[in-house]
């Protein structure tokens, strides 16, 4: 009967505890990593479908556990992803496109990546013609990293003398 007792008390404790966290955060789904940004436009996320490929994704990824420790992939303390790390992943997910484009001096991508870098929708020409001026640069043979990519492209933003001074960073 003791026996029984304790593990009932035992149930009631965790139940209660996982009760609180849940209420403190009612988001339920996977929280962070590649998963969660690669998936973040799909409606409905609180459905079991959107769920697993979010989860799937960041345990294919590894992103999620890297994401966490390094602050990067949406995991960070407030729960906001940083401005760079935007940039980055978006560069990750769409690098095919975004080569694409600025090699044509144009395109949707383009211009998301040009917001996403806080260049001025008047400044939007400007920024496409760098990224065609300078594509050879930008996009060096075999380099397919979207952080270099996006270092090289803030590098060449800020020497541009038109949009340098429209981003504001």
């Amino acid at each position: 009967m003791l026996r029984q007792f304790i593990v009932a008390l035992g149930v009631v404790a965790v139940v209660s505890q996982a009760g609180l966290a849940m209420a403190a955060n009612p988001d339920t789904g996977p929280g962070c990593g590649l998963g969660k940004l690669a998936w973040a436009d799909y409606k409905n996320q609180k459905n079991i479908a959107p769920q697993v490929m979010m989860a799937t994704t960041n345990g294919s990824f590894g992103s999620g556990t890297f994401g966490i420790s390094s602050g990067t992939s949406g995991c960070t303390n407030d729960g906001q992803v940083m401005a760079d790390q935007k940039t980055t992943m978006f560069a990750l997910l769409n690098f095919e496109n975004l080569t694409q484009e600025m090699a044509q001096g144009q395109g949707e991508h383009l211009a998301s990546l040009a917001t996403l870098m806080g260049v001025p929708s008047e400044q939007h020409a400007a920024f496409f013609a760098l990224t065609q001026e300078r594509y050879t640069a930008l996009v060096q043979d075999g380099e397919t990293s979207s952080v270099a990519l996006v270092k090289t492209l803030n590098d060449a933003v800020s020497k541009s003398p038109v949009l340098a001074q429209a981003v504001s960073r």
